[in-house]
């Protein structure tokens, strides 16, 4: 086996050149688990291998969280290149993004082996999680407002992940509210409203400048291949977020002034759900189109493979929860076709990106790289 790093930059190129981008293989990898976990039957290790996954989800972003760290207390002068740049501080959403995944597994994971305490963990983390969204989606926009440089014809969905993460923390919310006291879970449904309507709100504006750019500039190069699917992600997530939130409305707010609303919530959402649900559905079918167009230009690897795995692991989640509540077999079979294709998509990343990491090409941050760096900030691993 060649030795490892012998590709890097400059030594210790890991922890100087580590990006944010390296959390979207957490948020992958978490839906994953999610998406195993709630497939419409249990196959013989079924759950085991759904848990593997979260564990190891885990232990990725424990990693990535130490490296990012010790990037920014050991060189401290590279952080404003990186809120300066034009795409590397849009990943900083997905670092609350993979957390949510993390939550999500955990209360899904987390009881059979810790009971109520992991509950009691999960909110805890969950409000950690709000404000790390919250912060993105107001600093990123922020900057590109008054300090970083942006042009129509460069830009690309991308612009998403920042404003998508309190979209990503409502959906999270959803499945931990049933397993909190009234009050926190009245709080925590109320926030997740807001989150969710915040984030969506936004994300339809960014679409349709996406489509604008799009019509006039045509598709952008190769390198930014998967950020045709990134548009799935909120309309799925905004789809899942209003199912489970729609349907924790009842008995969260049972006895009080609330109450006669609450109750319309599961049929509102449904109708929302639905018809967010069939917005996903066209945006799916365009960006595999796109993809078959890419994938003729020979696009080369680089970790914004990842961008693949999450906006179509959401969708499957929004499709089987869709087949839960309308009971319509036309959705169950949809999301196992999703599921495979998120399995093989997620294996084939996976292995281009340890193959990338073990040689070191993938610890390149464009931020870094001087003024001659490519302004979209793409890392490579040919």
């Amino acid at each position: 086996m060649p030795r490892p790093f012998t590709r890097l930059p400059e030594p210790w190129a890991f922890v100087r050149h580590f990006s944010p981008n390296w959390f979207a293989m957490t948020m992958g990898t978490g839906v994953l688990a999610l998406v195993l976990a709630r497939l419409p039957w249990t196959l013989p290790g079924q759950l085991a291998l759904a848990e593997a996954l979260w564990w190891f989800g885990v232990a990725l972003f424990a990693t990535f969280g130490l490296l990012f760290l010790a990037r920014l207390l050991l060189h401290r002068d590279t952080l404003w290149p990186m809120l300066l740049h034009p795409v590397q501080s849009m990943f900083l959403g997905a670092i609350p993004m993979g957390l949510a995944m993390l939550i999500g597994g955990l209360v899904q994971f987390g009881p059979a082996h810790w009971g109520a305490e992991a509950y009691r963990v999960a909110h805890g983390l969950w409000w950690l999680d709000a404000a790390m969204a919250l912060a993105s989606a107001l600093l990123v926009p922020y900057l590109m407002f008054t300090r970083q440089q942006h042009a129509l014809e460069k830009m690309t969905a991308v612009w998403l992940l920042p404003i998508v993460a309190p979209e990503v923390a409502a959906g999270a919310a959803g499945g931990l509210v049933p397993h909190l006291d009234p009050a926190a879970a009245r709080a925590m449904l109320a926030l997740g409203f807001v989150l969710w309507g915040l984030s969506l709100a936004l994300a339809f504006s960014l679409i349709t400048l996406v489509l604008l750019r799009l019509a006039l500039h045509k598709l952008p190069d190769t390198d930014f291949a998967a950020t045709s699917w990134l548009p799935l992600g909120p309309l799925a997530t905004g789809c899942l977020g209003l199912l489970t939130l729609g349907q924790d409305a009842p008995a969260a707010f049972a006895g009080t002034a609330l109450a006669g609303a609450a109750e319309l919530a599961p049929g509102l959402a449904l109708v929302g759900g639905l018809a967010l649900w069939g917005a996903g559905l066209w945006w799916l079918v365009t960006a595999v189109l796109f993809t078959r167009h890419y994938i003729r230009d020979n696009m080369a690897f680089n970790l914004g493979w990842w961008g693949f795995t999450f906006p179509l692991g959401v969708f499957a989640l929004a499709t089987f929860e869709l087949g839960r509540l309308t009971e319509l077999r036309f959705f169950v079979l949809i999301g196992l076709v999703l599921s495979v294709q998120l399995a093989a998509i997620w294996l084939l990343v996976l292995q281009r990106t340890l193959r990338g990491a073990w040689h070191g090409e993938l610890f390149q941050a464009p931020c870094l790289a001087g003024p001659s760096a490519p302004a979209h900030g793409v890392l490579r691993a040919d």
